[in-house]
């Protein structure tokens, strides 16, 4: 991607796009919290959670801005997982809604996907708006399986054996435990690499990655936000993306994993845990639900192509692509 604007005509003049900047961020947080706010009908939806500030840190490279007569529009950001590749919060400002703003920023992340070698792309949306979707379809997204975001009460339970995090790891032993998280996740789908969602995490000290040990190596990982300031939020404890080693016994690794969670979230004295979990993958679904995880918000998951990636009934993956 290239820092040179481009422009696009929409019926509310021209749009520019072009790289957000550093001195932009607090703009950009005021415009996604009002679009989110006015489309919901709530004033602030996110609270102490934070989506703009984090991703922009995480990959300045994959943060774009649009400008109508010089003044901030909207943003969007990309998302890296090797390859998978997602985007958003895409957020416009309310009294620019139908003027072409989303479609300009829609057109550097598909360059991003791009350059990337992403080769299965997705977005979380809402399932109720005809207008996200038609959006979307036009990039060659088509809707899938809900996603559920669901949330539990943090109770006190037993340490999970041997279980470590990122953050206690010393610097010589870091880069076998990527190394193995990155195996791990490419025997869930080819390819899917959470390297940089640990590191970044890690260097913003939004929370810390679980790492629950098995017979043979890695059994699980879980990258995890926890409290303000992150994409969690006061008092919760957000897993962003979760996964086990597939195969026999899977079922059983994801139980561990999700007590490893609980086990951080109660470590940080967070009373809340949340997590995303598409519906293409049952199993893990009622796994949850039978822990008393109950959904607070459900969305829909897009992909392109038309497959279902890591959301299948084998599959033991936690996360919502928000």
């Amino acid at each position: 991607m290239t820092a040179q604007e481009t422009v696009r005509k929409s019926i509310g003049g021209p749009v520019s796009v072009r790289p957000l900047r550093e001195t932009e961020l607090d703009r950009a947080d005021e415009i996604c919290r009002a679009a989110f706010g006015t489309f919901l009908g709530v004033p602030d939806p996110f609270g102490t959670a934070d989506y703009v500030h984090t991703r922009f840190a995480a990959d300045p490279h994959a943060a774009f801005a649009a400008t109508v007569d010089g003044d901030l529009a909207g943003s969007n950001f990309a998302a890296n997982w090797g390859s998978v590749g997602f985007f958003g919060p895409l957020t416009v400002r309310p009294d620019l809604w139908d003027h072409g703003v989303g479609k300009s920023l829609m057109e550097p992340i598909m360059g991003c996907f791009e350059t990337w070698g992403s080769s299965h792309l997705g977005l979380f949306t809402f399932s109720h708006s005809p207008k996200h979707l038609e959006l979307y379809r036009r990039y060659g997204f088509w809707p899938r399986f809900l996603t559920a975001v669901m949330r539990k009460q943090v109770a006190v339970r037993g340490a999970v054996p041997g279980r470590v995090t990122y953050a206690e790891l010393s610097a010589v032993e870091r880069p076998d435990y990527l190394s193995a998280c990155r195996a791990l996740t490419d025997a869930v789908y080819e390819g899917l690499d959470l390297e940089r969602e640990i590191v970044a995490t890690h260097a913003q000290g939004l929370g810390d990655t679980v790492l629950p040990p098995g017979e043979s190596g890695l059994d699980g990982l879980a990258v995890c936000h926890c409290g303000p300031g992150s994409e969690a939020g006061a008092d919760v404890c957000l897993v962003k993306f979760g996964a086990v080693r597939p195969g026999r016994q899977a079922g059983d690794r994801f139980e561990r994993l999700l007590d490893a969670c609980e086990q951080l979230a109660a470590e940080r004295g967070l009373a809340k845990l949340d997590a995303g979990m598409n519906l293409g993958r049952p199993d893990a679904y009622q796994r949850m639900v039978a822990r008393a995880f109950r959904t607070g918000l459900q969305g829909v998951t897009m992909h392109r192509p038309n497959e279902p990636g890591y959301s299948h009934p084998d599959a033991y993956v936690i996360d919502d692509w928000r």
